[in-house]
């Protein structure tokens, strides 16, 4: 079979995909634990600062300059201000809630990406997918619990302005992926993600304490790995083939916060990501039936 093929780069990106999950699920233990010391801007520079050694290290070893050139500043702009806002409501929705209540929220992103490509790239939804993505989103609405007794939490809240921003992100990824090298796209999210929150946190610095470095440490390696191998598994297949495989994020979460923080989730939060994960499979499940029959059409 041809390396090439379309069929292998599936695999490939479904691969990188799991590989992804994982690893960011990994550097958001680690940024709530400096969470807890640190404000949500100063751990979103320490987020990106940390990571850009890692991703210049193989481009210097290799000699790859070339690649980093960049031929859409625009639209790397935007993406920019995108990975600063979802970094620092993230950030803020883990210092106030466990990974997997974040989590459960942060897994209607894909539901967003569907609603979101109708105005954003022209794509057309049916009305059964749109039922869908309106079932998810309730599912969403029992994870928050906004009851008249227990009001949405700022917590919760900052966790769907984080969804919101990274679904749109997700989306520039997909128009930048037409023209743009994976390593550009990881590197120019976050040279600026690391200026702005940085220059966002100066007023408010906390001192880095010598246990904090190998948090940081952590951040940065795991950060890198997962930037690249999420942005090298959108540009290699479509959104309906990987991000299936992004709802793994919850059991890395509910295993995270039993092992680091003895908490396991609620029955809530539960049933909310069930609904979540069910109808956003939903969703990619007929995304990709459509594919299918398009092809097909146009073959025949």
């Amino acid at each position: 079979m041809n390396d090439s093929s379309p069929r292998a780069d599936n695999l490939r990106a479904i691969a990188a995909m799991l590989a992804a999950v994982g690893a960011f699920a990994i550097m958001d233990a680690a940024m709530k634990r400096l969470a807890a010391d640190l404000a949500p801007a100063q751990v979103t520079f320490l987020r990106a600062a940390a990571s850009i050694p890692f991703v210049l290290a193989p481009l210097l070893w290799i000699g790859a300059w070339q690649e980093l050139r960049p031929r859409r500043p625009g639209l790397y702009a935007v993406r920019a201000l995108l990975g600063l806002g979802m970094l620092l409501s993230f950030v803020y929705a883990i210092s106030h809630a466990s990974l997997a209540d974040t989590y459960a929220v942060y897994l209607g992103a894909p539901l967003l990406v569907t609603a979101l490509a109708v105005p954003i790239l022209g794509e057309r939804v049916p009305l059964r997918r749109w039922l869908a993505v309106g079932a998810g989103l309730a599912g969403v609405l029992i994870v928050l619990r906004p009851t008249g007794e227990t009001l949405v939490t700022l917590g919760g809240l900052a966790a769907v302005v984080s969804a919101l921003c990274y679904s749109l992100n997700v989306l520039t990824i997909r128009v930048l992926g037409r023209t743009e090298s994976s390593r550009a796209m990881v590197l120019w999210f976050l040279v600026p993600v690391a200026l702005v929150a940085g220059a966002l946190a100066v007023p408010g610095w906390r001192p880095i304490r010598p246990e904090h470095w190998g948090w940081i440490a952590l951040i940065g390696l795991t950060g890198a790995v997962a930037q690249y191998l999420i942005t090298d598994a959108f540009r290699r297949a479509a959104p309906s083939v990987v991000a299936p495989f992004e709802y793994t994020a919850i059991l890395w979460a509910i295993a995270l916060d039993w092992v680091l923080w003895s908490v396991l989730p609620g029955s809530a939060v539960v049933a909310g990501a069930a609904i979540v994960v069910a109808s956003g499979l939903y969703v990619l499940y007929d995304e990709r039936r459509a594919a299918y029959a398009r092809v097909s059409r146009e073959i025949t």
